[in-house]
């Protein structure tokens, strides 16, 4: 097919045809790179478990407001040149130049511009907005654009497989020349005949699965040597397909291999080298679920699985417990995630040219077989104004301007085979999104699962594809549309109006959200207008990215649709280090709610030293919300990540590229819900992941079990072990002991706490005497004492008992008696800090945030905590108590400074309201380590294979903080 795109530009007067380009941040005759100070750094990177140096690039050129992780993933992953050569780049200047200039060329080539003015404005503002971290294009184009090598710019593919061995193997052919540069790539393999079918000649088919198995290995090999280290991949099939169940409990069953190898002492941790054993662990599985599958499982009919030859139906099954089989092999593995079919296909613009079957390795990327799309993503917070105002009309204009040139790099771009190349010059589809979504709603209030979060979510999202459109109907009357665009032209205006409609219904809350689907709604007028006179450049426009790297790369805190992972965050700094800082969209959300500088401080100081906001001195509890993280102590609900997905996807020409995390007590009927509600909600594709249901863990010691069994074989030695075990001892109480009595009132509520000592001080027994003797209260509270006392002589440390017991909530609740604890959010709440306060040592409740008045009192003059007794003298110490308890709320904070490790002398500088900062312990290497820090729960994240780091969720992929390398997105 002729790419219709390529045809002049001239009018019949002879008059040059083009789109105008309008400037956004730049002046005339000011050159970007001359509004900012530039300053020399030396990236260096070594592997913190061995040392070794693996990267060392010294006096590379950066912006002063780059942050040092954005150069170093710059500078290790985008910068080309052999390392220690003169053609080495050496300054980010270089880099976008090399990216900017070709795509100026590639529009001038093709007849993009009007003016030459206007290519130079494009050059500037293009420039400005990646120099300024304003959005960035997906990772091929800053490996490839500009260089010798291929100018390959996309980062999703779908390949497509038929029921021939040419084909099959075909399949493993082109898989292996994307995993080679580094992509990833997704295919549907429903064409092929079932296990359960014959062949021509007479026998059986061998069926998908076991094809799969030739893949994976083809996959787990190339990865080894290419651009990544895991070849991403995605493996879908048709729930009607008679071999479904054997697909569903594929992976299933290789975890039980991994868990009974572990168990025999093989290094089955990821990574290790006997993991490779396994088979299918390359790829990700999704099920393709029909409407009328969806409706056997709400109604609890049978379901038909279909020969793929004639389309008979060769076997009835019950749809529930096929859904349930689903939901249980997620439980014990993550896969399958889940690809609803219907949904997919009735917002599909090109139904004329075939149906979408299959998806990219993340599930963001839903096109037409042998196709490809090339990602970029807006970084939201830059289009947040000083008066925390959202710039609508600024992101409309930088959309547009990203749009186009998007669409001028597939007019000289790459493509690794032929149809590849033909379908994506012929549909130019694109994946225009954004990163730091998370961070723009804390940072103006709104909860993530919450009403006002979502309908701002879906304003910004529908602003985005309706000026991203309204671009391609603009170049189509320039370049010309696609060239599918005719024979699918119908289907193509339908969907269009399907957005339109979708914008229409959508209900706004506050005065931004408002403000945007204002402009939302004018910029769909004039697509469905547009379109209709002048059709569409492309065929797909936008999507929702992970954007893992660049979202690091762009500075941003958190990545894609995703909400924030953590309130504090790890770190480096320039000349060497690392910090643990409170993320600085936290004072300004808090301002934005009204809170003062001194509440401010303290609020950000106490999330510095607890990592959660619960229990925050002054911050009201109804905000609790608004800093509500994807992990820890006020983790996000499945249900509150699947409703913002719900909330974004009617204005996305494809899905998003998210996965759902449950915690690791949730159950095969919660994932069931999940799923279930996700086809409610009208989502294109869904993946979940319990916690810890994985046997690979990041951070185990399997190996060494093997390999010591290992030496012992090889010795002739059969090593014996003497197996002992370990049981708890009850420690009794002497008859007469000593013991304290203290009566105390929680919201009206009053009543006594009797506390047994050891004679060594130790507690030993708790009774507890609230209500009335006799009644159901009293008896709790007796058979409640009686289990803590228990559990106090076996050995189960007082500090157990206080972190479990500590911010429960229950009535009565409020203000009590006691000048130490002056507010309990229930009887356990406070029974457990005057616990903790009088049989403590200071350091380990200091670390839980307890403390007594006095030593409040002494932290608001110095700045810091003291133990009891440690200076001051009693009369000082009821001098500060009668102050404090005389100043509601405290009006002095101390002077709040940085501190700077040894070896840096450079000043560090954060926003106001930030906290102290804190050097970061030498064993804590990223967020998602300083999160287990915090919470004392696992971040089940794998070890970054090219720098040791751990790395931290991105989507439904993994990416490295320390050097941007991703587990399969780029």
């Amino acid at each position: 097919m002729t790419e219709i795109g390529n045809r002049s530009t001239r009018s019949r007067s002879g008059t040059r045809k083009g789109v105008k380009v309008e400037r956004i941040y730049t002046k005339p005759g000011v050159h970007p790179y001359d509004e900012v100070t530039w300053e020399q750094r030396d990236v260096v990177q070594q592997n913190w478990k061995t040392g070794e140096t693996i990267f060392e690039q010294r006096g590379v050129e950066f912006p002063d407001f780059w942050s040092v992780n954005a150069s170093t993933i710059v500078t290790t992953k985008y910068f080309r040149g052999a390392v220690g050569t003169e053609v080495r780049e050496k300054s980010l200047k270089e880099l976008i130049d090399r990216v900017v200039l070709t795509y100026v060329k590639g529009g001038k080539d093709h007849g993009y511009f009007a003016t030459d003015e206007d290519a130079q404005i494009f050059e500037h503002e293009l420039t400005y907005s990646l120099l300024h971290q304003v959005f960035s294009f997906n990772s091929p184009v800053w490996f490839n654009v500009g260089t010798k090598s291929p100018q390959q710019v996309s980062a999703c593919f779908i390949l497509a497989v038929e029921d021939s061995m040419d084909s099959i193997l075909n399949w493993y052919k082109e898989e292996g020349k994307i995993f080679q540069g580094g992509s990833g790539a997704g295919l549907n393999l429903s064409r092929i005949r079932s296990s359960k079918e014959l062949l021509s000649s007479g026998g059986t088919a061998s069926g998908p699965v076991s094809f799969m198995r030739g893949a994976d290995a083809s996959a787990g090999t190339i990865k080894s040597g290419g651009a990544t280290r895991r070849a991403a991949k995605m493996v879908v099939l048709d729930v009607d397909h008679p071999d479904i169940e054997e697909f569903i409990e594929t992976k299933a069953r290789e975890e039980d291999k991994i868990r009974a190898l572990r168990d025999a002492g093989f290094d089955m941790d990821l990574g290790g080298r006997d993991i490779v054993s396994v088979q299918y662990q390359n790829a990700n599985n999704s099920v393709r679920v029909n409407a009328e599958f969806m409706r056997a499982v709400e109604e609890g009919t049978k379901f038909g699985l279909k020969a793929r030859l004639d389309g008979s139906v060769i076997e009835e099954v019950d749809a529930r417990e096929l859904f349930h089989k689903m939901a249980q092999a997620a439980w014990e593995c993550a896969d399958p995630g889940i690809q609803y079919d219907d949904i997919i296909n009735d917002w599909h613009t090109n139904p004329e040219t075939g149906r979408i079957t299959a998806s990219n390795p993340c599930s963001e990327y839903m096109s037409l077989d042998n196709s490809s799309c090339n990602l970029a993503s807006l970084n939201l917070l830059k289009f947040l104004r000083d008066d925390d105002t959202f710039d609508a009309a600024t992101f409309q204009k930088v959309t547009e301007l990203v749009i186009t040139a998007m669409d001028i790099s597939i007019s000289f771009a790459d493509f690794p085979t032929e149809k590849i190349a033909e379908t994506t010059r012929n549909y130019r589809q694109l994946g225009i999104g954004y990163a730091n979504l998370g961070a723009l709603l804390m940072a103006t209030g709104h909860g993530y699962d919450s009403e006002g979060g979502r309908a701002l979510a879906a304003a910004i999202t529908s602003l985005l594809t309706g000026a991203a459109y309204k671009r391609s109907a603009e170049l189509a009357a320039v370049v010309g549309p696609y060239a599918g665009y005719a024979r699918n032209a119908e289907a193509h205006k339908r969907v269009m109006r399907k957005h339109q409609a979708a914008n229409d219904t959508l209900k706004t809350v506050g005065v931004m959200d408002a403000d945007i689907h204002q402009a939302a709604t004018k910029a769909w007028d004039v697509v469905v207008k547009l379109g209709e006179k002048n059709g569409y450049r492309n065929a797909q426009a936008s999507l929702l990215a992970p954007t893992g790297t660049i979202g690091f790369m762009m500075d941003c805190d958190t990545t894609g649709i995703e909400p924030d992972f953590s309130l504090v965050k790890f770190k480096k700094l320039v000349g060497g280090g690392s910090m643990q800082i409170v993320n600085l969209t936290i004072p300004r959300a808090l301002k934005k709610l009204g809170y003062q500088q001194e509440s401010i401080e303290a609020i950000v100081e106490y999330i510095a030293h607890k990592g959660h906001v619960i229990d925050a001195p002054g911050l009201k509890p109804e905000h609790y919300e608004i800093f509500d993280t994807a992990m820890g102590a006020r983790a996000i609900a499945p249900m509150g990540h699947v409703r913002m997905m719900a909330a974004t996807q009617p204005f996305l020409s494809g899905a998003i590229s998210k996965t759902v995390n449950l915690p690791e007590s949730a159950t095969v009927e919660e994932i069931e819900d999940v799923y279930f509600q996700g086809w409610k909600l009208g989502l294109k594709a869904l993946a979940i992941y319990r916690d810890s249901c994985k046997v690979g863990q990041p951070l185990s010691d399997g190996g060494s079990t093997a390999k010591e069994a290992q030496a012992a074989k090889d010795a002739g030695e059969v090593k014996v072990e003497k197996v002992i075990e370990y049981r708890p001892v009850r420690r009794r109480l002497p008859k007469r002991r000593t013991s304290q009595t203290t009566s105390f009132a929680v919201g009206g509520g009053e009543g006594y706490l009797t506390a047994g000592k050891y004679d060594d001080g130790n507690l030993g027994e708790i009774f507890l005497k609230f209500g009335k003797q006799g009644s159901t209260l009293a008896g709790v509270m007796d058979a409640f004492s009686i289990a803590v006392s228990i559990g106090l002589q076996y050995g189960v440390p007082l500090e157990t008992f206080v972190e479990k017991f500590t911010n429960l909530r229950f009535e009565p609740a409020g203000l009590t008696d006691d000048p130490d604890i002056r507010m309990a959010t229930s009887i356990m709440d406070y029974v457990f800090r005057r616990l903790a306060l009088d049989h403590l040592d200071f350091d380990s409740r200091s670390f839980m945030g307890i403390h007594t008045a006095a030593e409040r009192a002494r932290q608001l003059d110095t700045g810091s905590y003291e133990p009891d007794g440690a200076d001051d003298s009693h009369e000082d110490i009821e001098d500060e108590l009668e102050s404090l308890q005389q100043s509601a709320p405290v009006s002095k904070k101390p002077e709040l400074k940085a501190e700077k490790p040894a070896d840096h002398a450079a000043e560090v500088k954060f926003g106001a309201g930030a906290a102290s900062a804190k050097q970061a312990s030498a064993e804590v290497h990223s967020s998602a380590e300083l999160m287990e820090k915090f919470m004392g729960i696992s971040a089940d994240a794998p070890i970054c294979m090219t720098c040791g780091t751990k790395m931290r969720p991105a989507g439904s992929c993994y990416v490295c903080e320390g050097c941007g390398a991703t587990s399969g997105c780029s």
